[in-house]
C-alpha cells in the first residue's frame, strides 16, 4: 500500500475509535450534561448556527471594512469630502448628519490595479480593441472550417458564464444606490 493510503486508513480508524468512545462517554455523562445545559444562558441557547457564525466573523468584517472603506485623500488633507449645496452651505441628510463624498481606498486600489496592468501589458486593452472587434464581427471566419459556433457566439457564451448574474445585479444595485457617480467610477476603474 502507498503511504497516503496507509495514512488515510489510520486517520479513519482513529476517527472511528474516537467517535465510538465519545458516544459511550456521552451516554454515561447525560446527567452532567443536563446540569451544564442549565448553566448556559437562554440567550446563547436561542442563537442559531448562522447567528453564531455571523458573530464570529463580525470583528473580521469590521476590521476589513475600516481598511477598505477608508478615505486616504481626505485623511491626508488633499480634499474636503464634505458635500455642499448650491449656495455653498454644508449639506445634511434627513437625520441631520453631514453628507460626505469620500474616495474610498478600494476604489483607489482598483484604479491603480487597472493602470498597472494596462502599462504592464503595454496597453493591450487599447491596442487590441480593433482586433477584438474584427474577430467578433467575423472578419476571420472561414466557412470551410469545421464547427457550428461562430466567434460571436463563443464570445457571448464565455461572457455569460464569466460575468454571471451576480455582477449584473451588483452593477444595478451600485447604480441605484450611487446614482450616476457609480457609473462614472465603474467606467474609470475598469
Amino acid at each position: 500500500m502507498k503511504r497516503a493510503q496507509i495514512i488515510t486508513l489510520l486517520l479513519g480508524l482513529f476517527l472511528i475509535i474516537n467517535l465510538s468512545t465519545s458516544a459511550q462517554e456521552n451516554s454515561s455523562l447525560s446527567v452532567e450534561n443536563d446540569s451544564i445545559a442549565q448553566t448556559i444562558p437562554e440567550e446563547a441557547k436561542s442563537k442559531t448556527l448562522s447567528e453564531r457564525i455571523n458573530d464570529a466573523f463580525v470583528p473580521i468584517v469590521n476590521g476589513l471594512s475600516s481598511v477598505l472603506f477608508w478615505d486616504p485623500f481626505s485623511a491626508a488633507g488633499v480634499y474636503d469630502s464634505t458635500v455642499y449645496d448650491e449656495e455653498g452651505n454644508i449639506a445634511y441628510d434627513d437625520s441631520g448628519n453631514v453628507i460626505t463624498s469620500p474616495i474610498r481606498l478600494v476604489v483607489v486600489w482598483l484604479i491603480c490595479g487597472a493602470l498597472f496592468f494596462t502599462v504592464f501589458m503595454r496597453f493591450i486593452n487599447i491596442r487590441g480593441f480593433k482586433h477584438a472587434i474584427d474577430i467578433v464581427r467575423g472578419r476571420y471566419d472561414d466557412p470551410n472550417h469545421k464547427g457550428e459556433v461562430s466567434h460571436f457566439q463563443a464570445l457571448t457564451t464565455a461572457l455569460s458564464a464569466t460575468v454571471g448574474l451576480g455582477n449584473i445585479a451588483s452593477v444595478a444595485i451600485a447604480i441605484v444606490i450611487g446614482g450616476p457617480g457609480a457609473t462614472f467610477w465603474m467606467i474609470l476603474a475598469g
